[in-house]
C-alpha cells in the first residue's frame, strides 16, 4: 500500500512539475517569439541625403604668348585644331599685320613651350598703296598685289627670282587664290633691316611673305613641312 500510495504521490508530482514545465516552455516561447519578431528589426528611415555642395566653375583665362593679341592667337589655334589633318603641330606661325612693317609681327611659336620668336615681314603693295607702312585692307583677287588674311599651309620649296622660295597653300575662301597667285615665302632686298633704319618701314611685297634673307631661312627651317601660318588684321 505504502508503495501504491508513493506511486500515485510520484506521478501526481509529475504531472505538476510537467505542467510547470509546459507552462515554463510556453512563456519561453513566447519570449523567443517576441525577441525574434521581425518589428524589432525595423530600422527608422533614413533622414534623405542633403545634395552636394555644387562646385564653382574655375575662372577662365585666355593669354597668348609673347605678348600676341589674344583675339588673333585665338582665332590661330582655332584654325589649327578645326584642321585634325595638319600633321605636324609643334610650330605655328601667327602675323599680325594690324601693326607697322617696322615692327616684328609675324611671329613663331612653339605651341608646347610657348616660346615666340618674332620678324619683320613686308605686306603687299595693294594693301598699302600710300606706303605708310601699314596695311590697310586684304584682297585676294589675283593681279591685286594685295596681302590676303587667313590660314596657310607651307608647301614645296623652289628656287626663283628671289633665291630659296616656300610656296603656300590658302585654305579659306579670303586667301583659297595664293598658290594661283604665287604667294609663297621669300627674302627680298627690301625686307632688310636696313630699309628701316634708313625709311622707318620696310619696302613692300606682291602679296607675298617678304624677310629678310636671315629671317627667311629661320622661319622656312620652323614652319616648313606643312605647318600652320595665320594670317590677319584685328583692331
Amino acid at each position: 500500500m505504502q508503495s501504491v500510495g508513493n506511486n500515485s504521490l510520484n506521478r501526481r508530482e509529475m504531472l505538476r512539475l510537467g505542467a510547470a514545465g509546459a507552462g515554463g516552455l510556453l512563456l519561453s516561447g513566447a519570449a523567443s517569439s517576441q525577441v525574434l519578431s521581425p518589428s524589432s528589426f525595423i530600422l527608422p528611415p533614413a533622414s534623405p541625403a542633403s545634395p552636394p555642395a555644387p562646385v564653382p566653375a574655375a575662372p577662365t583665362s585666355f593669354t597668348a604668348p609673347g605678348g600676341i593679341n589674344p583675339a588673333l592667337f585665338s582665332k590661330a589655334k582655332a584654325a589649327l585644331d578645326s584642321r585634325g589633318w595638319i600633321r605636324h603641330r609643334d610650330f605655328i606661325g601667327v602675323v599680325d599685320f594690324a601693326t607697322g612693317s617696322a615692327d616684328p609681327r609675324f611671329h613663331v611659336i612653339h605651341l608646347p613651350s610657348g616660346q615666340v620668336e618674332s620678324y619683320r615681314v613686308a605686306h603687299g603693295s595693294g594693301s598699302d598703296p600710300g606706303h605708310t607702312g601699314f596695311l590697310e585692307y586684304f584682297s585676294n583677287r589675283p593681279g591685286s598685289e594685295a596681302s590676303s588674311n587667313g590660314a596657310y599651309t607651307t608647301a614645296d620649296t623652289y628656287h626663283g627670282k628671289y633665291g630659296l622660295s616656300m610656296k603656300v597653300n590658302g585654305l579659306d575662301w579670303s586667301n583659297n587664290n595664293a598658290m594661283s597667285r604665287a604667294i609663297v615665302i621669300h627674302n627680298a632686298w627690301y625686307a632688310e633691316p636696313e630699309m628701316v633704319d634708313i625709311h622707318g618701314k620696310l619696302g613692300r611685297s606682291q602679296g607675298c611673305f617678304a624677310f629678310s634673307r636671315k629671317d627667311q631661312w629661320n622661319v622656312m627651317q620652323r614652319l616648313g613641312g606643312g605647318r600652320l601660318i595665320y594670317a590677319d588684321k584685328i583692331a
